[in-house]
């Protein structure tokens, strides 16, 4: 249970971050892939901040390629940029924000301590990683990060109008990430509903609807369809490897992910490929999704995968979901049919058999 007190003094010492930052320009820091948590945390911080004189550029490292996360920015006429691989110029920006992240599922953080960009705040609902030593930190254990935010404007931030246009596209984007974070409001925390109760009244819902039934593309249909191909299953974990991806793709796993989970036997799916980026690196992405309340995706992912030289984890997650990232360094690139071949069954067989140590489970066994 999150004590009261507690959320109030964290509401306080937010609107406290902002004071005297009039003229500024911040860095809002979404995680390389965005989605509707993300997204529309980074909205209300840009209209939190604009009522303040702040001025605010909404920015990612990756992709957004998901329908839904599509559809809710063009009808929400939300405005996001993605940072290609240039460097952030010193001076561009007065501080950065973090949102929905800790900065390890980020690519620019390095670029951002090279412009000499200091770390003002970091809002997430993660676990708590050591990426990051903001000068403000609000990690909560609660289902959206989405729902920090409302109590944030419940609690003086910005007085919501119904009047306002681009007040009802934020309570549509704010409750669209909680819907699509809870799991519509299955795994929801106490302030899930009561952040919930206080957009209700200025939400769109003939927008909020059309965003929420967007149809899987073809291409989507395609790797669900490779991940049910080459799942295998072993006491209710389900791990599937898809192969090579294009970035743009990338959302697809997840959504496979999620696809996998509703198998009557399946209590966790785990699916990851290898995604080629358009600056040519590739990596290992993969999505876990779980009904299996004692699972922890966190500590799973961390456990089974380990750390990066610098110590950072390659996986992190949530109470019900988890994703992660391999880099592949010197061995991303194009190569031939064949090497290409080889090295995705090096480490398809390589992660898999991580996962199934972990569970302690022996892959060759057939599932009774």
């Amino acid at each position: 249970m999150v004590d009261m007190e507690d959320t109030n003094k964290q509401a306080e010492s937010f609107l406290e971050l902002l004071v005297g930052r009039e003229g500024e320009r911040h860095a809002v820091i979404m995680q390389d892939f965005p989605d509707p948590d993300a997204i529309s945390c980074a909205f209300a911080y840009r209209l939190i901040a604009s009522e303040r004189g702040i001025d605010t550029d909404l920015i990612y490292g990756g992709r957004v390629s998901h329908q839904e996360n599509i559809a809710m920015i063009n009808l929400l006429n939300i405005e996001i940029f993605e940072w290609g691989q240039e460097p952030i110029t010193s001076g561009k920006y007065d501080g950065a924000i973090f949102v929905d992240n800790q900065g390890t599922t980020v690519n620019l953080v390095d670029r951002l301590d090279a412009a000499g960009v200091p770390s003002l705040a970091v809002v997430d609902h993660h676990a708590k990683q050591d990426r990051l030593k903001p000068l403000f930190q609000d990690i909560r254990v609660v289902g959206a990060c989405a729902s920090i935010f409302a109590d944030y404007i419940s609690k003086g931030a910005l007085e919501l109008k119904s009047s306002k246009p681009e007040h009802r596209r934020l309570a549509t984007a704010l409750m669209h990430g909680i819907i699509s974070e809870t799991g519509s409001m299955i795994s929801a925390l106490p302030l899930d509903f009561t952040a919930a109760a206080l957009l209700q009244p200025f939400i769109d819902n003939e927008l909020l609807m059309e965003i929420l039934h967007q149809q899987r593309s073809h291409r989507v249909m395609e790797i669900i369809r490779m991940a049910l191909e080459n799942r295998v299953i072993r006491e209710g974990y389900c791990f599937s490897g898809i192969g090579y991806l294009r970035s743009s793709d990338r959302d697809a796993i997840p959504q496979a992910a999620d696809f996998l989970l509703t198998e009557a036997t399946v209590h966790t799916a785990v699916v990851y490929g290898m995604v080629t980026h358009a600056h040519g690196g590739e990596s290992i992405n993969g999505s876990l999704r779980t009904t299996e309340v004692a699972l922890g995706p966190d500590s799973f992912l961390k456990d089974s995968l380990g750390k990066m030289e610098n110590g950072t984890f390659y996986g992190g997650g949530k109470s019900t979901a988890g994703g992660f990232a391999i880099p592949l360094g010197f061995l991303s690139g194009q190569d031939d049919t064949e090497l290409s071949h080889i090295k995705w069954k090096a480490f398809d067989e390589k992660i898999r058999k991580k996962f199934f140590n972990k569970i302690g489970v022996d892959e060759d066994k057939d599932e009774e």
